[in-house]
């Protein structure tokens, strides 16, 4: 085992090599495209020999590609972001229908309209209804690890389902951070070389496959299957936690659980910001207030089970949504009262925020306010509206950009 700074992109690279992944089909596009790069690098240096990596035209394509590939038997990695996932969003549903296992990792960035290239999650949480599981990581050495552990998830015969490994944009994507690399024979007996005969289309068992056209009852039959097999995908991810922690020595759990046990408030959140979190919660603990911090690693499958164990008995959880559904308002906050509504011990008030849309910074004091404010709500009993963290500044700045195009629009049509 080495040590090494390594960007998220990189340490996402890293795990596709230690997974001897055999075939790549890409696409570049921004911020994802070191990735690609980075085993390209390895494939012409015959670093990663055994590998083959084709350039597509496309997103649609290259996942369309993916799922070929490992419906023949092969191990396949590949990579995208934003506008490049929404791009392949029909194969993203097409080739889960497939039940082929292969790994996707997408780096999140904010969608258009209006551009960014910074991230938030309404392009991974597009994806949440397809078929595909998704794995969410807040460091670059999950980020490594995750992809190993991505593999033993999709090819588990009691799965059998593709995996997105998710990672933020720029803010984990391009930040180096010391990253563990496992040996390589150590990751062979974790992760075993992939067996098509689990994969039902070599196989000649065909048990939840169906491409042709086919009526509602069938259809509704093979999708439920899909759903079953997504489920399954909870105790065997647990299964591969342990064998992970008992080969390497890093516990990576459904769900991240950090100073809950006495807390009364708990925020809630994916993604690289989480960190940002866990620096609030020991501020605030160090202030004397019992905070603490819950983030989901899996998302699909929801972990409904773990969730309602670890928030019973808080008295609110902060949810921050990197993420906006326009006319609803966060994608988490709605999941998670739907694991929690009409439970007994459920925490007494579930306060949303929107926060980091477009790679906006949570500044610290932001965390402290959102304590704040959902634990008036508790000891009040009142649940305030959706708030968007923006403060007075920023919205001087907007006014400011407002005005100079409406003045140089007038300018124009005199």
């Amino acid at each position: 085992m080495k040590r090494m700074l390594l960007t998220g992109n990189a340490a996402a690279a890293w795990g596709a090599r230690l997974a001897n992944v055999e075939y790549v089909p890409a696409f570049p596009i921004t911020p994802q495209t070191e990735i690609i790069e980075t085993i390209a690098n390895w494939i012409d240096t015959g670093e990663l020999s055994g590998c083959r990596m084709v350039t597509l035209e496309s997103e649609h394509s290259m996942i369309t590609a993916a799922g070929g590939a490992a419906a023949a038997g092969v191990r396949v990695f590949t990579a995208t972001s934003s506008q490049g996932l929404l791009y392949g969003m029909e194969m993203i549903y097409t080739v889960a229908g497939w039940r082929v296992p292969f790994v996707l990792v997408n780096v999140s960035r904010g969608l258009a309209t209006p551009i960014t290239l910074e991230p938030d999650h309404n392009d991974i949480l597009a994806a949440r209804d397809s078929g595909f599981l998704q794995i969410h990581c807040s460091t670059c050495q999950e980020v490594l690890d995750s992809t190993i552990m991505a593999y033993r998830l999709a090819e588990d015969e009691r799965v059998r389902l593709p995996v997105i490994v998710n990672m933020d944009g720029f803010y984990l994507s391009f930040t180096r951070e010391p990253v563990e690399i496992p040996d390589p024979e150590r990751v062979k007996r974790f992760l075993p070389p992939f067996d098509p005969e689990n994969i039902r289309f070599l196989s000649g068992n065909p048990v939840s496959e169906a491409v042709a056209v086919l009526g509602g009852s069938p259809y509704s039959y093979f999708r439920y299957e899909t759903h079953l097999a997504a489920m399954n995908a909870i105790p065997v991810f647990e299964e591969i936690s342990r064998d992970f922690a008992d080969v390497f020595g890093r516990v990576y759990e459904p769900v991240e659980a950090y100073r809950t046990e006495d807390a009364e408030i708990v925020f809630f959140m994916i993604g690289s910001f989480a960190t940002k979190a866990r620096e609030a919660v020991d501020r605030l603990r160090d202030a004397g207030k019992p905070v603490g911090l819950v983030r989901p690693r899996l998302l699909r499958p929801f972990p409904d089970d773990a969730l309602r164990r670890i928030l019973a008995g808080k008295r609110g959880v902060v949810v921050i949504d990197q993420n906006i559904s326009p006319g609803k308002g966060g994608v988490l906050h709605a999941e998670l009262a739907s694991v929690l509504y009409g439970r007994a011990g459920a925490p007494r008030v579930l306060v949303s925020f929107i926060a980091g849309l477009g790679g906006r910074d949570i500044a610290p004091e932001e965390f402290y306010e959102m304590a704040s404010v959902t634990g008036t709500a508790a000891e009040q009993g009142t649940i305030p509206p959706p708030r968007l963290l923006y403060t007075a500044t920023e919205l001087r700045d907007v006014r400011k950009l407002q005005a100079i195009a409406h003045v140089e629009r007038k300018g124009r049509s005199t």
